[in-house]
């Protein structure tokens, strides 16, 4: 389909052009060189004619010649009356005399009645004689007294009209070699973009039916090539894409399974046996609420990442504080970290920054950063805390002396659905979520990681201008 259409489009505007102006050309030709012969031919005539009439006036102003004897071996003595056939005219303007000695049938001089109508008393007609097409120029001349009205000059324009014909023949055949030059490299042209056309909609058909797998051939370093490349980097990205969000699917249902197992298990528990001591009773109930609550935080990040994509997140923006936000944030976790022998170090600024933030969405990425920072350390280690404030901006820095991240999924842990190759528990959205929200507010998130070394995640908040 798309093969005809290229073709066809082609053919009514670009070819059909072609042909048109192929044809004016031709035309173009043909009657300039037709009107160049033709024009030619007439100064040819009137170049004789006008010898004739000057040596007709020195023979009329020398008294001692006998001026008819003197006409009649002018006419029958004419040079070019192979070429032309010269006739002398009387005052009635009938032909008496030739240079071929044949007085031509009674006709009707159309170039006679042109002279005889014009200033200069010159007239031309173009016209036929029997099978003859000829070119008739009459000139009048000043010598009435001698019963002479003037002179007719005949040409045959049959070999002209031949000549004429055989340039406009070799005119329009160049045209129609130059056409089928045209058709030829134009057709091997729109091949070279259709058949690569057609294999891209054929891999791109292949692509949308979920074969990331097919690649192109790009063969020519021009845009079609270009466009290769890039079907065959969309074909990669959209493999790694298909590949990471099946292994997040995976990583989620793990992660929704693992406390699903355990508030179904305490659950049973619970219910089978109403002779637990309140230990036990309790112990089970704390954990039920903490593995709902890490339930709840994981819907909550799906939820939050759902409506960034869909672009519906809503921020509900003030001027805060957001040093006291990081404060509570790590509050939060004071307890936790001693709970799992990790020393969490908090270096508090001085004074106040101001930062037009949603306070709730603020908090959250502070939480997030600090969560991963212990879930991704083991006991033993380091998780600090460092604000500054900055003329424009407020920058936290948050380090860990964790697991690290291996420098091939650095570049992509800041991805949707990307959790890398790391054991610990986690869904995979939550650093995109946070990265996506401190964008929000004009703000930055940066990591840099070594494995086995630790991680340190900055980020840069925009402070309200002061005054």
């Amino acid at each position: 389909m798309a093969v005809r259409k290229i073709t066809k489009r082609w053919l009514r505007n670009n070819f059909g052009l072609i042909v048109v102006i192929m044809i004016v050309m031709v035309a173009v030709v043909s009657i300039a060189m037709h009107s160049f012969y033709y024009s030619s031919a007439y100064q040819y005539v009137q170049a004789r004619a006008e010898s004739v009439a000057s040596k007709l006036e020195n023979t009329a102003n020398n008294a001692g010649l006998d001026f008819k004897a003197e006409l009649r071996a002018l006419i029958e003595d004419f040079q070019y009356k192979d070429r032309m056939e010269l006739m002398v005219l009387d005052q009635n303007g009938t032909v008496v005399l030739t240079s071929s000695g044949f007085l031509p049938q009674e006709e009707e001089m159309e170039d006679l009645t042109a002279a005889l109508q014009s200033e200069n008393g010159i007239g031309q007609h173009i016209g036929h004689w029997g099978k003859q097409k000829i070119m008739a120029v009459t000139m009048l001349s000043d010598f009435l007294e001698e019963d002479v009205m003037g002179m007719r000059y005949v040409i045959s324009m049959n070999e002209v009209d031949q000549q004429i014909m055989m340039l406009i023949l070799f005119t329009l055949l160049l045209a129609v070699a130059i056409l089928l030059f045209v058709l030829y490299t134009s057709s091997y042209f729109i091949n070279s973009i259709i058949v690569p056309v057609g294999e891209v909609s054929k891999t791109a058909r292949q692509i949308a039916q979920g074969d990331f797998a097919v690649r192109l051939d790009a063969q020519n370093d021009d845009e079609i090539g270009e466009l290769c490349a890039s079907i065959n980097n969309m074909a990669e990205e959209l493999s790694n894409s298909e590949q990471i969000k099946n292994d997040f699917i995976s990583s989620v249902s793990h992660e929704l399974r693992t406390p699903l197992t355990a508030i179904r298990g305490w659950g049973e528990t619970l219910l089978a046996d109403d002779d637990l001591d309140p230990v036990t009773r309790r112990k089970g109930m704390q954990v039920i609420m903490g593995e709902t609550e890490r339930l709840s935080q994981m819907v909550e990040e799906l939820l939050d990442f759902s409506r960034i994509q869909g672009g519906r997140m809503v921020l509900s923006r003030s001027n805060l504080d957001a040093v006291a936000e990081l404060s509570d944030a790590v509050l939060m976790f004071t307890e936790r970290a001693k709970r799992e022998n990790k020393a969490l170090c908090y270096e508090e600024p001085e004074g106040f920054a101001a930062v037009y933030a949603d306070r709730n969405r603020l908090r959250q990425v502070f939480v997030n950063i600090l969560d991963n920072a212990i879930k991704y350390s083991d006991s033993g280690d380091t998780i600090l805390v460092s604000a500054k404030i900055k003329e424009k901006s407020f920058v936290v820095s948050i380090s860990d002396t964790g697991v690290g991240i291996s420098a091939e999924d650095l570049p992509r842990v800041k991805d949707r659905f990307y959790k890398g190759k790391s054991t610990r528990r986690g869904s995979g959205i939550g650093l995109a979520v946070a990265d996506e929200i401190i964008s929000m507010h004009g703000g930055s998130l940066a990591l840099s990681s070594e494995k086995d070394v630790g991680t340190t995640v900055r980020i840069t908040l925009p402070l309200v201008p002061k005054g």
